[in-house]
């Protein structure tokens, strides 16, 4: 199975953007799609072609660095050209993409509550240097698309009663009944707002500084496809959709996972298939993994898979940090054996850490309450926070565990031990073997330990994870012998670039959970047509473990770590792993 371009071609665009277009807008849809043929045409030109020869959407090749536009800092230099740079001379031939966390003009939530969407923040750098980077790797850009900053023009106009902006976001009575609406924060929902007419609540999902937009306003939905378009201009590959869930809003409902939103990402999937084939389309919606797969448009099953080329696999971070402190594999292997088996042309971007915290919710289902709040002390314990969410019945309870990934492997349920950077490269290298397209964020590879710092000056939990890099700090780190850093940074550089070597790693390629005693994890991927396999053992705990698995004792196993054929062990390491290939024919 290989996932291979689909172009769509302007006939079958124009129908598909008709049909989803029409229950969204009723009566207007029709000058809704005239007005998006126009802007396909106008901003659209010379795009098509942007991939050049390719022509699959990706392959074991493709692993993605996350990261800040200013994680790296040198001197008065340009942030993004210190990026350039660092990627050049550290990991030339480790990421094929790079994921440039918003770079806009912004005022609060580190970027994520933009300002400016046709801007890079000054303080960055500018156009020039987000196309060298592009350039260089796949570049990932956010569209940050269910809300706005409220010291934007567009919010300037709303207050002012001018257009665009006069339309653009939702006012609400009050008294209106939203006690259905799902809420990802504490804060309040409806924030009072003083305008020329008078005092006016607006529906704000996440902060009081991040206004809520109205797609129910096709204005609205014609201004973010223009914006996408300008992305791909720029040099954009992938687009991450940010949480994109709450997209629409209908009083009475849940609000989240709408078919309204549903219908919006289908409708910018076929914008890129027919604008920009190979363009990729990921969605970032932190909820239950019934929930976040929901974006692939696996229901549809008259039909290809047409919403998300991608969903982060949110589970993944909270399951595994239960595994590596609890010693125990059996509930993540359980998770892994439910995953569906994908499509072509949909896939999971795998990760441990990214710049928000560790989600919670994707454990519902998964693990018992006491296990939940066991988890939660526990980080709290190695210098973390908890982040939480407003419940229906007025209650709060954790939404995510606020922490960098390298102290979050501090310990176990026992407390702080010595095996830290053991157990948190087992935590990437387990990570790396999934089927799907990994991620690494850049604070992963430095072995970044919580900035508290960080926190005390911003006053908000998630600056523990999103600590800067001054250059001139982090380097001798890099280059001086018996530093976390160093071990860190060079032992997971290694190993990704030895699984981007290996055709087993495909994202396409079978994965199976092979059943072993709940001390290991193993997982084989593949076969390939010509029949190779690839085995991959985890040892999760701190004690040795005995390594017996059905068809170890066969000749012919090669050692992909070591090179040459594979010496049979009769134990595995605390917190080691091995990836074993054969070919079977």
């Amino acid at each position: 199975m290989a996932s291979h371009l689909s172009p769509l071609e302007p006939d079958d665009f124009r129908q598909r953007a008709a049909e989803l277009l029409a229950p969204l807008y009723g009566a207007r849809s029709e000058e809704v799609l005239r007005r998006l043929l126009r802007l396909n045409e106008a901003q659209g030109a010379g795009l098509r072609h942007r991939h050049g020869a390719r022509q699959t959407l990706w392959s074991e090749q493709d692993q993605w660095l996350i990261v800040y536009g200013d994680s790296l800092l040198d001197a008065d230099k340009p942030p993004l050209a210190v990026l350039d740079e660092f990627l050049s001379k550290r990991l030339k031939t480790v990421f094929s993409g790079v994921h440039v966390l918003p770079f806009f003009p912004w005022s609060s939530d580190d970027g994520f509550s933009v300002i400016h969407y046709r801007e890079v923040d000054p303080k960055l750098g500018d156009w020039r240097d987000i196309r060298r980077l592009a350039s260089h790797h796949d570049l990932m850009v956010d569209l940050v698309l269910n809300h706005v900053s409220r010291e934007s023009l567009w919010f300037a106009d709303y207050l002012g009663g001018n257009l665009p902006g006069r339309d653009y976001f939702i006012e609400m009575d009050p008294d209106t009944d939203l006690s259905e609406v799902v809420r990802p924060r504490s804060s309040p929902l409806l924030v009072p707002v003083s305008t020329r007419r008078g005092v006016r609540h607006l529906w704000a999902t996440f902060s009081e500084d991040q206004i809520d937009l109205n797609f129910a306003n096709p204005d609205v939905l014609i201004e973010f496809v223009g914006i996408l378009l300008f992305y791909l201009q720029q040099g954009a590959r992938i687009v991450r959709l940010d949480a994109v869930a709450f997209l629409w809003k209908r009083p009475g409902t849940r609000c989240i996972h709408l078919p309204e939103t549903h219908a919006v990402v289908r409708l910018l999937r076929a914008v890129v298939d027919h604008v920009a084939p190979g363009t990729l389309i990921i969605t970032e919606t932190n909820v239950p993994h019934a929930e976040n797969i929901s974006y692939f448009g696996l229901e549809r099953q008259d039909t290809p898979p047409d919403e998300a080329h991608l969903v982060y696999q949110f589970p993944l971070p909270p399951l595994l940090l239960h595994t590596l402190t609890s010693g125990e594999a059996g509930t993540l292997a359980r998770w892994l054996d439910s995953l569906p088996e994908l499509p072509a042309g949909c896939s999971y971007l795998n990760f441990t850490a990214s710049h928000d915290g560790i989600g919670v919710r994707p454990l519902e289902g998964w693990l018992e309450g006491h296990e939940i709040d066991a988890l939660v002390a526990l980080m709290q314990r190695f210098g973390g926070f908890v982040s939480m969410r407003r419940q229906a019945d007025g209650s709060d309870s954790p939404y995510e565990l606020n922490i960098t990934w390298f102290d979050a492997m501090s310990g176990t349920r026992r407390g702080p031990d010595p095996w830290q950077v053991e157990r948190f490269l087992l935590s990437q290298h387990l990570m790396l073997v999934l089927k799907g397209i990994p991620g690494v964020y850049l604070h992963c590879l430095t072995a970044t330990q919580n900035d508290h710092d960080g926190v005390e000056r911003s006053g908000r939990l998630r600056s523990i994870n999103r600590k800067r890099w001054d250059r001139q700090e982090l380097e001798p780190l890099l280059d001086s012998r018996h530093t976390p850093t160093r071990e860190v940074f060079f032992a997971l550089t290694r190993r990704l670039e030895i699984r981007r070597r290996e055709p087993c790693f495909h994202p396409d390629a079978a994965q199976t959970v092979i059943p072993t005693p709940p001390e290991l994890l193993a997982i084989q991927r593949g076969p390939l047509d010509d029949g190779r396999r690839l085995l991959a053992i985890h040892n999760v705990t701190d004690r040795p473990q005995p390594l017996v698995l059905d068809g170890l004792d066969q000749s012919g196993w090669q050692d992909l770590l070591e090179g040459g054929a594979w010496r049979p062990v009769d134990t595995l390491a605390p917190y080691r792993s091995l990836w074993l290939v054969r070919t079977d024919r």
